[in-house]
């Protein structure tokens, strides 16, 4: 994306390397040269405004759960492996940690009962599923399963 106009950085790198600047991973020198380009190129302002307001939303929704020990050092050793250069192997990390979850589960019954297939969270969320609006209609599922309102 270049919005046609000349800038000492251009739109494509500061797109390119967006998250970083978000996120604080930069040399200040670089961080200086983005800030200067964002202020006076408004189609990547928009942008990083964008960008940012969905970096909010993920932490405010997303912020409290745990993430399992292996699934954070499988990521980590991904970024590691992509920072040197090297080439990562195609695996769903997402599927491994999952599936790992579901097998320390199996391993100590009663435990997370209320997650496992059929405990409580599964019920209460087959309950949702015939719930009616206040309006009258029927409910729709919303995020992450919970009923809204029509």
């Amino acid at each position: 994306m270049s919005c046609g106009d000349p800038h000492e950085t251009d739109c494509s790198e500061v797109l390119d390397h967006l998250y970083e600047f978000l996120d604080h991973e930069m040399p200040a020198g670089d961080c200086a040269k983005f800030e200067v380009h964002i202020d006076e190129c408004s189609p990547c302002l928009e942008k990083y405004g964008l960008e940012q307001a969905v970096k909010k939303l993920v932490k405010r929704c997303c912020g409290h759960d745990d993430v399992p020990a292996d699934l954070r050092s499988k990521v980590m050793g991904r970024i590691e492996l992509i920072r040197a250069g090297q080439s990562v192997p195609d695996q769903d990390v997402v599927a491994e940690a999952r599936a790992a979850e579901a097998a320390a589960r199996t391993a100590a019954p009663g435990k997370d009962a209320e997650d496992a297939p059929g405990g409580k969270a599964a019920k209460s969320a087959k309950g949702a599923k015939g719930a009616r609006s206040a309006s009258g209609g029927p409910a729709r599922p919303g995020p992450l399963g919970a009923a809204t309102q029509e």
